[in-house]
């Protein structure tokens, strides 16, 4: 098979279940420099990459296509990386933001919380030491105010159907293409577990054997309301796969029964093989914990593009632009683990 970045990236059409729109096939540009003063950046529809260096990212794919996909895992972030940044031209919501308590006050102190923490968490100048300990700050009071605000699980449901959330086009793609090759997904995410696994329910309809999510996972009484939170707090600065603990296969949590194998913690971690998908540096660290032979990471930059088009090429092997879709990611993995013949 050929590694040109230009079949990796550009042209072909990718094998799935359903056809890839043709003006939603990516263009890719390969930087040396600053965006702004050495990049020659080109529009093609909403789907744009960069790659920094054209040559590792080359390099990489063919020993994880060498070894197969048996020895490949994808690891992916959920809000606006698996999802949607803008929906309708508005700011998408997360699995954290999408949540309507029946005291609207408690929705208020918590968006009161988001504008104060939010800016820290993008902050260039506070050290990485400092920002985890106020994001941990902040997901305790938030959790503490769920819990104050007597959040049910039907209110969850309410939350998910009346949301904004939405998956980015290619998602449902890229799911059934993994699963046909037995290749797991681990969902971390730094919201909350029950609100995902409703949303895939509710947004996607069908479930996936090879999905476990990573995530804060709540605690429920016998009447449906909130009590607690399971384990250690995971914030966007600290998912990593020690927290591997507190996976849960999405059928099993759904209460669905698929007759297919499932991926136990200890077999994923034999995958030494990763494709990891992030739209924050900070994403990067969901690998830590995995000892891994081969990396390649996809970032999502979705906004302020040109400020931040710099530091996201030095720490991704390939960076998707403006809220594009999971096409260019499709590609990828179809790169990765060619069906036979091809």
């Amino acid at each position: 098979m050929s590694y040109r970045l230009h079949s990796i990236l550009l042209g072909t059409t990718i094998r799935t279940h359903r056809s890839i729109p043709p003006h939603l096939i990516c263009r890719a540009w390969f930087c040396s420099g600053r965006f702004r003063n050495q990049t020659h950046m080109e529009s093609h529809a909403s789907c744009e990459a960069v790659v920094g260096d054209s040559e590792l990212l080359v390099k990489k794919m063919a020993t994880i296509c060498n070894a197969g996909p048996a020895k490949l895992q994808v690891i992916a972030d959920f809000d606006a990386t698996l999802t949607k940044y803008q929906v309708n031209g508005c700011r998408g919501q997360s699995s954290h933001g999408l949540v309507q308590q029946e005291d609207t006050e408690y929705d208020k102190k918590r968006q009161e919380l988001y504008e104060h923490y939010h800016p820290l968490e993008f902050s260039p100048t506070i050290p990485i030491e400092e920002k985890a300990k106020l994001m941990e700050e902040w997901w305790t009071k938030t959790h503490g105010l769920l819990i104050e605000g007597g959040l049910t699980y039907d209110g969850i449901r309410q939350s998910v159907a009346d949301s904004t959330i939405a998956f980015r086009e290619g998602v449902v793609e890229l799911f059934e293409f993994l699963e046909e090759r037995d290749i797991p997904i681990l969902i971390f995410s730094a919201g909350l577990a029950d609100i995902i696994e409703e949303v895939l329910r509710q947004k996607i309809h069908r479930l996936f054997k090879n999905v476990k999510i990573v995530s804060n996972r709540m605690v429920f009484d016998n009447n449906g309301h909130l009590v607690s939170f399971q384990g250690k707090t995971i914030h966007s600065l600290n998912k990593n796969e020690h927290a591997l603990d507190m996976a849960a296969p999405l059928h099993d949590r759904l209460g669905d029964n698929i007759d297919a194998p499932t991926y136990e913690n200890a077999s994923v971690k034999t995958r030494r093989n990763v494709l990891l998908l992030g739209d924050h540096i900070g994403d990067l660290g969901m690998s830590d914990g995995l000892n891994y032979e081969n990396r390649i990471s996809a970032g999502f930059l979705n906004d302020n593009v040109e400020n931040s088009l710099d530091s996201y090429r030095k720490a991704f092997d390939v960076v998707y632009l403006n809220d594009a879709p999971m096409w260019g990611v499709v590609k990828l993995v179809s790169q990765l683990c060619p069906s036979e013949g091809h």
